[in-house]
């Protein structure tokens, strides 16, 4: 697997080397989510180099074990976990193919960013750590079962498929979380909701001028960790400019692209419209006027927000108008950010939505939704809400990739430990939270009633979009927490 190792050397300087370095090797082999095999083969050769425990099961999660160190022989076993995918999000402009290229890096101050694309900190961090210690001759520790799971961002495949006899800890760190000094002890369930509904093509009506009209620019991010900044959604965007367009100017779509994971707030949309000649000027008029309005409006966050048109080529085929009529309004509809805010953890969103990608094209709609919630029932409430908005309009809804939430406990033992030795590392008290993002601990919880659970890991910003970047002295923060957890759990 060498041969993917063309990333940048400079952060294999970086302190502590042995993580920076393991980050590099796994940076170097691509591994989007659902396409894991190369990174999973990677992992498997690791561990057996190491002379340790491999095994990796039908899904590609990998679990390497290794012995406690002298003295701590008698102590429980610790689940290390990560999971071994990242989101593959770039830049319009970007040139890169996250199926056969390694993410490029480059060090800016104090912070690791790749060129354009994700960086996959997320989750790539945990994956390093837990390798440099697997590799270590002289870090303590009790026997450790280092679990590698499969899929985290686009269903968590790897945990539920996981089998409930593949661990034998009573102890589990994520290494999954984005704030340093935050412990986290439960997190948000999600569903997706996707809808679905056939047009017909028609002949584009003769007499028309075309458009490509484009959203870029927003910051995007994780859309359950970031779904609370009111940042701007390109599908909703778009579909502001589009609504009705129709009834004023004879607007006719003919295709349209949105986003792209559903993890993602989508930043940037594409559509492909005619507009009879007669209606140039004023279609262009308004929609420069519609555009500044959106701009003032979501400049606070937004700053670089560019709403723009240029004329292209007529297309040969547009949407009927029944059906155009009824996917804008469907999408203005649908309810897209937060739904509802916790009414038992001061400022945690409980449920919200992101419309994450939306397809006109060749008579197909398709509209891809995540919903998360902390609360199962407030789920099923906004995605039975999404669902009507949908089916009224004769749309399609499926429902797939459900995960339950992870519930809180508060008296966790593991908590008192971690909270003790954070306190005493870096004399302060750490945040101990719930978040609105999504962690496999819900699904290993309900393979594995009996292990105590815990998240925590360094800073990352940006995750799921290409300003993702890692904080260097957040990491070494992170593996001296590490380390002291080990040497006295």
């Amino acid at each position: 697997l060498s041969i993917y190792f063309i990333m940048s050397t400079s952060i294999r300087e970086l302190e502590p080397k042995e993580v920076w370095n393991r980050f590099a090797d796994i940076n170097g082999v691509p591994r989007p989510s659902k396409k894991e095999q190369k990174i999973t083969a990677f992992m498997v050769d690791f561990g057996k180099k190491l002379g340790l425990e491999t095994t990796s099961d039908a899904i590609g999660n990998v679990i390497i074990r290794k012995p406690a160190t002298a003295g701590l022989e008698n102590k429980k076993t610790i689940i290390l976990q990560s999971h071994l995918d990242m989101v593959c999000q770039k830049n319009n402009d970007t040139v890169f193919d996250f199926d056969t290229q390694g993410i490029e890096t480059y060090i800016d101050g104090d912070w690791v960013r790749a060129k354009g694309t994700t960086l996959g900190a997320d989750n790539g961090l945990g994956v390093a750590a837990i390798m440099a210690i697997l590799e270590s001759k002289t870090i303590a520790h009790p026997a450790i079962e280092a679990l590698f799971t499969t899929d985290e961002e686009t269903g968590m495949t790897g945990a539920k498929e996981l089998s409930p006899k593949a661990l034998t800890g009573e102890i589990l760190l994520n290494l999954d979380t984005e704030e340093d000094d935050e412990i986290i002890i439960g997190c948000a369930g999600a569903v997706d909701v996707s809808a679905y509904h056939d047009y017909t093509e028609e002949a584009t009506p003769s007499g028309v001028v075309a458009y490509q009209l484009s959203v870029t620019g927003l910051m995007g991010g994780h859309s359950g960790q970031n779904i609370h900044m009111g940042r701007g959604n390109a599908n909703k965007v778009m579909n502001r400019l589009l609504l009705g367009q129709y009834e004023k100017y004879g607007l006719r779509i003919s295709q349209l692209h949105g986003g792209g994971l559903r993890n993602a707030i989508p930043r940037e949309s594409e559509a492909l419209v005619v507009v009879p000649t007669a209606q140039k000027a004023a279609f262009e008029k308004e929609f420069t006027e519609n555009a500044a309005l959106i701009k003032k409006e979501l400049h606070p966050v937004e700053a670089d927000l560019s709403i723009t048109f240029k004329e292209v080529a007529v297309p040969n085929k547009v949407m009927d108008v029944k059906s155009q009529l009824a996917f804008v309004r469907t999408v203005a509809t649908a309810h897209s950010g937060v739904y509802a805010m916790s009414r038992s953890v001061e400022g945690l969103v409980e449920a919200s939505n992101n419309i994450a990608n939306v397809k006109v094209e060749n008579g197909k709609i398709a509209i891809l939704c995540m919903t998360r919630s902390s609360v199962d029932s407030s789920k099923h409430d906004l995605a039975t809400s999404l669902q009507a908005a949908f089916e009224l309009a004769g749309y399609r809804v499926e429902f797939s990739g459900s995960y339950p939430a992870w519930e809180p406990n508060a008296d966790s033992p593991i908590l008192h430990v971690l909270t003790d030795i954070y306190e005493r590392l870096f004399q302060e008290k750490p945040k101990v939270a719930a978040i609105h993002a999504g962690l496999e601990c819900g699904l290993l919880g309900e393979h594995f009633s009996h292990i105590d659970m815990i998240s925590f890991g360094p800073t990352i910003l940006g995750a799921h979009s290409p300003i993702e970047r890692v904080c260097i002295s957040s990491v070494q923060k992170f593996w001296k927490y590490l380390l002291e957890i080990l040497k006295n759990t």
